[in-house]
């Protein structure tokens, strides 16, 4: 094994726009990619939305074999690294392998939050993170809509909202529950929640929030019922949509620093500078000085372009400017900026009555736009955060007024 070795342990967004990165600067040779999976890094987004609707479709990986191989990665699949050797610089895999590393990388990304009160081997107790839970839970949905069951989503997050959206399109009846008192809440503004929960009533989704779950009845490795806001609920099946936690055990087992998430600085260095952290799994500094982690296919590719550039002797740090998108049935959300704990908020209209754009403004400068079915609205949003032009809340909010004069 060459002594300049990048070993790569993960398999999603960040590990595969990171393979790219490498091997279009023709470092492909170095690079050992380490999966969990057995299967090479693919597309996530469409697993709670058209994978689910259509039994045909398939994991769309972002690389063929054949590529990995011209570019010289070796990759290593269904066989995850169990730890870290910092001081001799080499990580053990289950198999027993170990591989030396000149740079260590970890793109672990996260894994589903659950309940200590539901085993994991609960026949009807589902989570959504990969592709195989992705083909159960299809397999799983199809034979409900044949038995005429419903679908119970604990959490109104992104992908509990999803989820629900495509089980709808699919004929299932759905309950969503939600223990806090809007949906989305860490993730969009008030106003933007009561659209998305207006928009999964119109679908004819039953979804309830600020409920209090009490219990569950459990039998023969099977969830009976739970106890919502004091009464019986009879589940046929449950999907935990309740977020996401990071993966630092290897992390923090090997004694880097850690932080709701992997700590790392603004060119991905972990707190060895040999380790590197990206995606889902970094927690990482903003020019305010906060410490983030954010989860997203934007931050993926961004972060791996950051770390490619540090592994190659490069200093450029990580400041891209966050921006997130969701289908949810007929409804396209996208959202550009984090939002800011106060702001003045606009809203134009857009081309017609499921269509509009938020604006949160901080001292007349954009930091946040929020569309539903209005993609041009969130680049011309990009656009104007990224240059940070004093702007006009009046001429924000008239759509007879181009987004683009404003950026003059």
């Amino acid at each position: 094994m060459s002594a300049d070795a990048i070993v790569i342990v993960g398999g999603g967004h960040a590990a595969a726009a990171l393979c790219a990165a490498l091997a279009e600067a023709g470092q492909g040779g170095r690079v050992h990619l380490v999966s969990a999976e057995h299967e090479l890094p693919y597309q996530r987004p469409p697993l709670s939305k058209s994978f689910l609707k259509k039994a045909d479709e398939t994991i769309a990986p972002h690389k063929a074999a054949a590529w990995y191989a011209e570019q010289g990665i070796q990759v290593h699949l269904s066989d995850p690294v169990v730890s870290i050797d910092r001081l001799a610089r080499r990580v053990l895999l289950r198999s027993g392998a170990q591989l030396a590393y000149q740079h260590l990388v970890l793109a672990t990304g996260t894994r589903a939050r659950t309940l200590d009160a539901l085993h994991p081997d609960l026949s009807n107790v589902h989570v959504l993170r990969d592709a195989a839970h992705a083909r159960s839970l299809r397999t799983r949905l199809n034979e409900m809509i044949a038995r005429g069951q419903r679908l119970t989503v604990l959490g109104g997050g992104f992908i509990g909202l999803e989820l629900a959206a495509s089980a709808r399109k699919l004929g299932l009846d759905v309950t969503v529950l939600e223990v806090a008192p809007r949906l989305l809440g860490r993730s969009v503004s008030a106003s933007l929640g009561e659209h998305v929960f207006a928009h999964h009533r119109s679908m004819g989704t039953e979804v309830q929030i600020g409920v209090r779950i009490d219990g569950f009845e459990l039998q023969e490795g099977r969830l009976l019922s739970m106890q919502v806001n004091g009464n019986r609920v009879a589940v046929d099946e449950l999907v935990l949509g309740i977020g996401a936690v990071p993966e630092t055990r290897l992390a923090a087992d090997c004694g880097l620093a850690v932080d709701n998430g992997i700590v790392v600085d603004a060119c991905m260095r972990a707190s060895d500078p040999a380790v590197l952290a990206i995606g889902d799994c970094a927690a990482f500094p903003t020019a305010g000085g906060v410490r983030l982690r954010l989860e997203s296919v934007q931050n993926a590719n961004d972060q791996a372009r950051t770390a490619a550039a540090t592994l190659l002797g490069r200093e450029e740090p990580y400041r891209a400017l966050p921006w997130f998108w969701s289908e949810q049935g007929p409804m396209r959300l996208q959202m550009a900026g984090l939002l800011p704990p106060s702001a003045q908020t606009v809203q134009r209209a857009g081309a017609n009555d499921h269509s509009f754009t938020l604006f949160h403004l901080h001292e007349g400068r954009l930091l946040c736009a929020e569309s539903v079915n209005a993609p041009l609205d969130h680049m011309m949003s990009r656009k104007l955060i990224e240059a940070g032009v004093a702007l006009n809340a009046a001429s924000l909010a008239d759509p007879s007024i181009p987004l683009k004069s404003l950026l003059a």
